[in-house]
């Protein structure tokens, strides 16, 4: 799946994942790195002027859950199907 134009990203991977991989150097959106624990709690921080937002994680399975508590906020929110191997693979 491509990245859609406009949206924000938000990588969900532990901090050793995302310095080893840079989601910033795989597409130009921008980027935010934020927690589930996070997300959960609603300390995310983000409002529906953040855009479109899509969630990204290692596999694909945590960001499904993260996207239904943004929406659940009132934010507009997808998660990416396969994690980083898909966008990897849609990348090259």
């Amino acid at each position: 799946m491509p990245l859609p134009e406009g949206v924000t990203v938000i990588d969900l991977r532990p901090a050793e994942l995302r310095f080893a991989q840079p989601l910033e150097a795989l597409t130009a959106r921008p980027v935010l790195a934020l927690s589930l624990d996070q997300i959960e709690d609603g300390a995310h921080g983000l409002t529906p002027a953040s855009g479109p937002l899509l969630v990204i994680c290692e596999r694909g399975v945590r960001s499904g859950l993260a996207a239904r508590y943004l929406r659940a906020d009132g934010l507009e929110a997808e998660a990416y199907p396969g994690g980083v191997p898909a966008l990897l693979r849609e990348t090259r």
